[in-house]
């Protein structure tokens, strides 16, 4: 586990949490309870696209928690992500957070260095999301959102694999706005229809994500680390760790794109 832990308090608001995870470089935090180590919830940026409209931690966080204790061994950690779909799982003793597990610490310090030969194609997710690269990131990203994934995998003219964008990069390169609309909830009959004061209005003022006017080229890491059906699940999984990264493209052995292998998905290796 990761002792040295980057947490978010409450009471706080998204924008203090959004700015700790792109500094930190995080794409979630446990949370505490102001001047405490008790653990009161999980906040991920997942939770804060989800909920543009909601400026208060306590209020888009995650409390129905999975954790672990120091002393649990690393496959319930494993096992426990898989089974929720989870990457992340605080460490806890005595409701006090001590540390935080999460699928990169078990590739990075664990799975590379076990004797693992399966080949990746039993661990790879085939349903994947994919979009031309050219592609406007207020269309991409719904592209994203529409299979629920956190990543999304751009194509060149030649169909090829030329990038791969995560939920960080859309949330990065989007702003939180507010737009008005403007609704008449009254019902009113044919003799009163020139009448003003029959008429009732309601204002709704709803928040969403607007992204910046960019392609998805301009902002997809292009630098990418791609597998083959048959590389070892080690070796997968050392790749990550030298990359400092969570998913790779995978290829079959004629070179065409067959689907993508994540953290998430070698951790299953573990259990098995």
């Amino acid at each position: 586990m990761s002792e040295e832990i980057h947490y978010i308090q409450v009471p706080g608001n998204r924008a203090n949490a959004l700015d700790l995870m792109r500094k930190t470089n995080v794409s979630g935090l446990p949370v505490v309870k102001k001047g405490t180590n008790k653990l009161v919830g999980i906040l991920t940026r997942t939770d804060l696209v989800e909920n543009p409209d909601e400026e208060q931690i306590a209020l888009i966080m995650t409390r129905d928690m999975i954790t672990v204790s120091p002393d649990d061994d690393i496959r319930d950690a494993a096992k426990k992500m898989v089974e929720n779909n989870i990457r992340r799982v605080p460490v806890v003793e005595k409701e006090e957070l001590v540390g935080l597990v999460t699928a990169s610490d078990l590739i990075n310090k664990a799975l590379w260095k076990m004797d693992l030969n399966d080949p990746a194609e039993n661990y790879i997710l085939r349903n994947v999301p994919t979009t031309w690269e050219r592609t406007p990131l207020n269309v991409a990203f719904p592209i994203m959102r529409y299979f629920n994934l956190k990543v999304l995998l751009a194509l060149n003219n030649e169909g090829k694999p030329s990038g791969i964008l995560t939920e960080t990069d859309f949330l990065d390169e989007s702003e939180v706005v507010s737009e008005q609309t403007v609704h008449n909830t009254s019902v009113g009959t044919e003799g009163d229809k020139w009448s003003w004061d029959s008429k009732n209005v309601l204002y709704v003022i709803k928040n969403h994500l607007q992204f910046a006017d960019k392609e998805v080229r301009d902002v997809a890491t292009s630098d990418l680390a791609i597998v083959t059906t048959k590389t070892p699940v080690k070796d997968c999984a050392n790749k990550m760790r030298q990359r400092g990264i969570e998913q790779m493209p995978v290829i079959d052995v004629e070179g065409e794109l067959v689907g993508l292998i994540r953290a998430g998905d070698l951790i299953k290796s573990i259990i098995d």
